[in-house]
């Protein structure tokens, strides 16, 4: 088997520290790298830090043309990078699919986002004083990045890494998740077939004690994490002069509103289903919390049992597979425990509830008390609670009973209510009439308290990466 190289500076390098990457799934060797050697860190950090000035300067269609060469070869090259994307991290292989496909998108919307990236003006002439004056306020980047993504979305959350960097003209450091590396060591492949500065971009698969190092480096002084809320948070703790931001956990919830029925039910109840088992339930807004009104709540129970199980679980390679293995086996004992800590504590298993290895069965819970941890914390598994409330309010209130606000779905057809949910719901994003797993890779992406601090979505994060500049122009005839 050959090991796969990482990046340093645009260029393919290797150590001797063998890193092998397994299927969760069978243990099937999925492929092999190495862990970065200190004096390539070294040399990776050096020469994002050397390049700040020749990133922040080029020129706009040189920055374009490369986010748009990364999105073209990864729709080239879907099927393959699906495969390896299943084979290292367990996703089922239709998930894998979409989520080259979304990665494509977010490089593209990178492109597009890096050619209207001008700045803007504004008249200063409204007082005397200031007559014949203007401002040109531009954003320039903070400086080099370091991006630590997940194992979850193993290229899509590096895309989000990498594409605002690369955009705003910021170097980028990153540190891929170590069960996952592969995916983004085939996105290096991409990336150093483009015309981008050196130094612009490194890849560096590296323990976690080396990137709490690499956190701490002043010449990094941007830090964009997604992951878990206690690494999240003590990463900003660590660095209180860098400019952190934080994607981590959440609970996400769903209201459906007494106006559901017939048809909007069966709608509500396939898309929880989908929404709280798809990826495992590894994805930071899958569904976890469903608070139906008494009114429907029998309806709802029966379509979303009857939908999750139809679910397929089986081999992630399988096309007809919906629900693969959690990245490790010791994950799915986590949630086996929490579930089975629900139970015994008076809660019922409509479906599900077992465990063969790594795998989780799809798993349906009512009656679970409130303080139980698959009601209160996350449970990053296949596992939906159930609750039945008598009145909106009591269900907005149980949404925001929550340390964590990442987003939240409503289901009903009140355009008035639509408006209320977004008014009160404490969460950083509200869909209404779908779950709170929909994300659109251009919009706005991030959470409230728990749940993290700053956004990602590309333009967004282009700008969280960057920091206004203004150029006072005097003697201007307006």
């Amino acid at each position: 088997m050959s090991t796969t190289p990482y990046w340093v500076a645009g260029s393919p390098k290797s150590g001797a520290e063998i890193l092998k990457v397994t299927s969760p799934y069978d243990g099937q060797v999925a492929g092999e790298t190495t862990l970065a050697t200190p004096g390539d860190i070294e040399d990776a950090v050096d020469a994002a830090h050397n390049a700040r000035a020749a990133s922040a300067s080029t020129p706009a269609h040189v920055r374009a043309a490369a986010l748009d060469h990364v999105a073209r070869r990864l729709a080239e090259r879907r099927e393959e990078i699906a495969q390896l994307i299943t084979a290292e991290s367990g996703k089922p292989l239709k998930w894998a699919r979409l989520e080259v496909v979304r990665a494509a998108s977010t490089f593209r919307w990178g492109a597009e986002e890096a050619r209207r990236w001008s700045g803007s003006l504004q008249r200063l002439d409204t007082d005397p004083a200031a007559t014949g004056r203007m401002a040109l306020i531009r954003r320039a980047p903070r400086g080099p990045v370091l991006g630590i993504a997940p194992f979850n979305f193993p290229l899509n959350l590096v895309a989000h890494k990498v594409a605002p960097a690369l955009a705003v003209g910021a170097p980028i450091v990153l540190k891929p998740a170590p069960a996952t590396p592969l995916s983004a060591l085939a996105l290096g492949e991409i990336l150093s077939e483009t015309d981008l500065p050196p130094g612009a971009w490194s890849i560096l698969p590296v323990t976690n004690e080396v990137a709490a190092e690499l956190v701490r480096d002043p010449r990094l002084p941007v830090v964009s994490f997604t992951g878990s809320v206690p690494v999240g948070w003590s990463i900003r703790e660590s660095v209180p002069r860098k400019h952190v931001t934080l994607e981590l956990g959440g609970n996400a919830a769903v209201v459906v509103a007494p106006d559901q029925d017939g048809d909007a039910l069966a709608w509500a109840g396939s898309r929880i289903a989908t929404f709280a088992m798809y990826q495992a339930g590894q994805s930071c807004i899958s569904v976890q919390r469903v608070f139906a009104h008494r009114d429907i709540a029998e309806v709802l129970t029966d379509r979303i049992v009857e939908a999750v199980e139809k679910l397929v679980t089986g081999a992630p390679t399988d096309d007809a597979t919906d629900v693969g293995p959690l990245i490790d086996e010791a994950a799915a004992r986590r949630v086996e425990s929490w579930v089975d800590e629900a139970v015994a504590a008076g809660g019922a298993v409509l479906t599900g509830g077992t465990r063969e290895g790594a795998t989780y069965a799809p798993t349906v819970l009512s009656s679970v008390p409130v303080d139980a941890k698959v009601a209160c914390e996350e449970v990053f598994g296949p596992v939906v609670v159930l609750d039945v409330v008598d009145s909106i309010d009591e269900a907005f209130a149980r949404v925001n009973d929550s340390r964590f606000g990442l987003q939240a779905g409503v289901f009903t057809r009140d355009l008035q209510l639509a408006f209320r949910a977004a008014r009160e719901l404490e969460v950083g994003g509200v869909v209404i009439g779908d779950v709170p797993s929909y994300r659109a890779d251009q919009m706005p992406y991030g959470g409230l308290k728990d749940s993290g601090t700053g956004r990602e979505g590309v333009y967004a994060a282009m700008e969280d990466l960057t920091e206004e500049r203004v150029l006072v122009l005097t003697g201007i005839d307006l």
